[in-house]
């Protein structure tokens, strides 16, 4: 059986794909090289080790930085942007919350640089940011398996800031 990667398979498609997602400007937040080790962040404390940033107990000699998401959240500037929106998310609002805050502990965990910034609530509606894109994705993915909805992927205009909107 051959499977054949249409625009709208997003499953099956390369996260890189032109088609899906649009290439991305560059990222000030990611780091241009590595941060002496062992460091820790003194805003949320996680600890970068082998090239990554992990939660764990930071040792006493640790270097204090700020990791890129404590930088986003302190500057304002998400990585990513989901709008939600519609007359099912305005009857099921506690549900899709719920949801989200649950996406977000499970990423967060493993990852700790993918974290919800703000969330503001509107009339039909709800935008959230968010500090990695990888996170923007699993909220806009949890959303359409659960509910199904129309889901849209688009960059900013200067490509900095992925946009998702979510409507049913």
């Amino acid at each position: 059986m051959t499977t054949h990667n249409k625009p709208t398979d997003y499953v099956r498609q390369h996260p890189k794909d032109e088609r899906v997602y649009p290439p991305r400007g560059e990222d000030i937040y990611q780091s241009k090289g590595k941060y002496p080790e062992p460091s820790v962040c003194s805003g949320c404390g996680a600890i970068y080790h082998k090239g990554g940033w992990h939660w764990g107990i930071a040792p006493a000699n640790a270097n204090k930085h700020v990791c890129p998401a404590c930088q986003r959240i302190h500057d304002r500037i998400p990585a990513g942007v989901i709008h939600i929106s519609g007359a099912f998310f305005d009857q099921h609002r506690q549900d899709i919350i719920g949801l989200i805050h649950h996406v977000e502990a499970r990423e967060k965990s493993e990852h700790p640089l993918q974290r919800i910034m703000s969330m503001h609530g509107f009339e039909h509606g709800t935008e959230l940011a968010l500090t990695d894109v990888h996170i923007t994705h699993a909220i806009a993915d949890a959303l359409t398996k659960a509910y199904q909805g129309t889901v849209d992927y688009g960059y900013t205009e200067k490509n900095d800031v992925m946009r998702v909107s979510w409507t049913r």
